[in-house]
């Protein structure tokens, strides 16, 4: 079992920067691949980008890439989304999933098996 607690989330405005923080309790945290999806009010949950165990590859969606980075730091069990030019249509609540799975990282939600409760970012024009 993995317990996933993310922090971060704030209002903030068109073009400001933001930094997500996802924290995992598994001892075994260097085995997952990491993910962040988000859902907007009356949408289905999406994806945003994904990272390796090793750190080693990365994948984003089309509608974030060139302004969000994912990074991990396996010391501290810690996955971070870096959101810059951030947009009013970045407002999401944004969670992290943890997938015990192998092979290419995955945009699918259902390839996860953990999810965190998920942190609100507001951004305003």
């Amino acid at each position: 079992q993995v317990q996933l607690v993310e922090s971060g989330g704030a209002l903030v405005q068109a073009g400001d920067s933001l930094r997500l923080s996802c924290a995992a309790s598994a001892r075994t945290f260097t085995y997952y691949r990491m993910g962040w999806f988000r859902q907007a009010p009356g949408k289905e949950r999406e994806f945003a980008a994904a990272i390796g165990a090793s750190a080693d590859n990365t994948l984003y969606a089309d509608s974030v890439k060139g302004r969000f980075t994912i990074s991990r730091d396996n010391a501290k069990n810690t996955v971070y989304l870096q959101m810059n030019s951030l947009k009013p249509e970045d407002t999401a609540v944004y969670h992290c999933a943890a997938d015990a799975g192998f092979g290419s990282l995955s945009r699918i939600s259902t390839a996860y098996d953990y999810w965190g409760q998920g942190t609100q970012v507001t951004v305003s024009s």
